[in-house]
């Protein structure tokens, strides 16, 4: 009778579980690159803590969307970001039709709420697969949003502001697409504060809030610098309006929601409690 050993020996030795197969390893890799190249995709697959540095990005983001929405009225009579005017709007173009294109443009108004309302629940319900806080979801995300923003840019600076028409419709949905997308993005670090679109809420709970006045109060700070920032895109938004030109204003705003995209590459990462309390000890 054979010793099984020897026949062990001789024939093909099983593989071990989780062994990655010799034919599977590029040779022309060093491990210094595949060794970067991982750090780098589990740098990427990491969650974002929310910390001041996100709270400046968010307000970037605000002041971009003031900019968005201080041309975005005059040229086409909608906001691309802020839905609650767009709604009345609406409302009054299914009742009051004859003001169709003196108060507001209906077809402007109906792309720019329903594509923010496409996506805010795009982004929303993907994000609860992918991770709404996943450094790879942060960065892919806000590029393709500011990819939107460059299109529109483009789009006008090719054929111009056009008050209605499929060119200002494409404009509005270009811009209202890029905002849902943002708007529910912001939420997912629970800054409800800093919503870098609706200010109504922020007014409100600024005021009413019971710690108002206290030097350490960090939402009401919040509440504050969006609301400042806010104003100061608007402010920005209407000065490039009036002084350059309206892609010129939504070129700037697709700019600092790139420099945005690029930023969350360094955010620091939100590791998990039990890995903190192994650190500290």
């Amino acid at each position: 009778m054979a010793d099984p050993r020897v026949e062990l020996s001789q024939g093909t030795r099983p593989e071990r579980s989780g062994s990655v197969p010799a034919a599977s390893i590029d040779p022309t890799l060093s491990p210094e690159t595949t060794s970067i190249a991982s750090r780098a995709w589990s740098h990427l697959l990491e969650p974002v803590r929310p910390s001041a540095f996100v709270e400046f990005e968010l307000l970037l983001l605000t002041f971009c969307t003031g900019i968005q929405d201080a041309i975005s009225f005059p040229d086409y009579h909608c906001f691309a970001s802020n839905q609650t005017g767009n709604t009345v709007f609406l409302m009054l173009a299914i009742l009051l039709p004859h003001l169709n294109g003196e108060m507001f443009i209906t077809a402007n108004i109906g792309a720019s709420l329903g594509f923010f309302l496409l996506g805010g629940l795009a982004t929303g319900q993907m994000s609860h697969f992918i991770g709404p806080r996943t450094r790879l979801w942060l960065v892919g995300c806000n590029f393709v949003q500011s990819c939107l923003v460059f299109a529109a840019a483009a789009l006008q600076y090719t054929h111009g502001a056009n008050l209605s028409g499929k060119d200002a419709v494409v404009v509005v949905t270009l811009l209202a697409l890029a905002s849902g997308s943002q708007v529910v993005q912001s939420r997912s670090f629970r800054m409800t504060e800093i919503s870098t679109a609706m200010a109504t809420a922020a007014w409100m709970d600024l005021l009413i809030d019971p710690a108002l006045f206290q030097v350490k109060n960090r939402p009401r700070t919040r509440r504050v610098l969006f609301l400042s920032t806010l104003i100061l895109g608007s402010l920005a938004g209407a000065g490039i309006y009036r002084t350059a030109a309206s892609w010129v204003a939504i070129l700037v705003s697709a700019v600092g929601k790139m420099l945005v995209t690029g930023m969350y590459l360094f955010n620091s990462t939100d590791k998990p409690k039990a890995a903190e309390a192994g650190e500290a000890c």
